[in-house]
């Protein structure tokens, strides 16, 4: 747990991240792990595929390892420890940079540009984008927002208050390995098991602080959702990810639009569960206000996280 000035670096990166995002032309560590496990693949893939399980689940542990001796080996550099703390800590948050992009493919759908909204949610979704129309873009960019509160900012936020950037990337790690390999895929079945699972085990508690988070906000800002906390615990559970389904179907039920229904993965259609009131639909504004719900839902979210380490400090 942080001690006293320790409780700053999450402000501090909180505030860079909103302020700043994830400039393209900076370093970020996340870029340099995708490349180490391209690498780790390309080596995973020359065993018998019955090792490729064990390979995957060894590699989760040992990049999870690897990546909190880094950090804890750069935070302790004399005189650059703070600096590289810092950094690690804003690299690690994603709240700035995610609702940046989803507002560029607001602004695009908004002009009737859709080819460029293709182009843009394409960037942050695995699924197919290029047959896409307006609403089901809406709606796509609505999923991919609110399920990425939770992996984005609200999960490492709550690792860094637990351990520090250290743990803040052990988390991150796994995390990167599953949005990589964590596929149902005939290519990642078994590679990308063990990431899928260990991911699963971090996001669960971040994913119902993400559902609770996005609740309280909607009350806050005068809007209240449908059924509350029943309707969303009803409906996460229709979903095959444990956690996905929580941060989702909150923000469905608060902006009163649904999310789910069918879509395109690796050129297979999947039917995916409907989540909040199946007659809700989703429009311009109600893309702005789930923008403005998700920022005040993620500050909140940190902010109590940072209150509830100061407490437990305290006592």
């Amino acid at each position: 747990m942080f001690d006293f000035p320790g409780c700053w670096l999450p402000l501090l990166a909180l505030a860079l991240d909103l302020a700043v995002g994830d400039p393209h032309a900076w370093p970020h560590p996340v870029r340099l792990l995708g490349r180490l496990l391209a690498a780790e693949e390309t080596l995973a893939r020359r065993l018998p595929e019955t090792w490729q399980w064990i390979a995957g689940i060894a590699l989760t542990f040992g990049n999870a390892a690897l990546a909190f001796l880094a950090a804890r080996l750069l935070t302790s550099l004399p005189l650059l420890g703070g600096l590289a703390a810092l950094y690690l800590c804003f690299a690690g948050l994603a709240l700035g940079q995610l609702l940046r992009e989803g507002r560029a493919v607001a602004r695009a759908l908004d002009a009737d540009s859709l080819d460029e909204a293709r182009r843009l949610l394409a960037g942050l979704v695995t699924r197919d984008t290029a047959a896409m129309q307006a609403r089901e873009m809406r709606r796509v960019l609505a999923e991919t927002l609110s399920e990425n509160l939770c992996d984005g900012l609200v999960a490492p936020f709550l690792y860094l208050v637990l351990g520090g950037p250290a743990l803040l990337w052990a988390y991150k790690t796994v995390s990167t390995m599953d949005s990589m390999w964590g596929y149902r895929t005939p290519r990642f079945l078994r590679l990308g098991f063990g990431c899928a699972r260990a991911d699963d085990a971090l996001a669960f508690v971040p994913a119902r602080l993400t559902a609770f988070a996005i609740l309280a906000a909607g009350r806050c800002m005068g809007m209240r959702a449908r059924g509350g906390w029943a309707m969303v615990r009803r409906d996460a559970a229709r979903m095959d990810s444990p956690n996905a389904g929580w941060p989702m179907a909150a923000a469905a039920w608060v902006m009163d639009a649904a999310m789910g229904g069918p879509a395109v993965y690796f050129g297979k259609p999947v039917a995916k569960p409907l989540l909040g009131p199946q007659d809700g639909v989703w429009t311009g504004e109600k893309t702005r206000r789930l923008e403005r719900l998700l920022a005040v839902a993620g500050v909140g979210a940190c902010l109590a996280m940072l209150a509830g380490a100061a407490l437990v400090a305290w006592v």
